[in-house]
């Protein structure tokens, strides 16, 4: 999840350095929060395992 963040902030530093309107930075990092969890979950990478 911590990766997920980490690409996130960087998104908004990319975009605030290419100068997009103040719409994406919302859009982009709760795209990439939400669709990348959502990924990672029905990979199964968040499930516990038992031993």
């Amino acid at each position: 999840m911590l990766v997920l963040l980490a690409l996130a902030i960087g998104a908004i530093a990319l975009l605030a350095s290419a100068g997009a309107a103040a719409i994406w930075f919302t859009i982009v990092p709760l795209g990439i929060l939400f669709m990348g969890a959502s990924l990672l979950r029905s990979f199964g990478w968040f499930d516990k395992r038992s031993r």
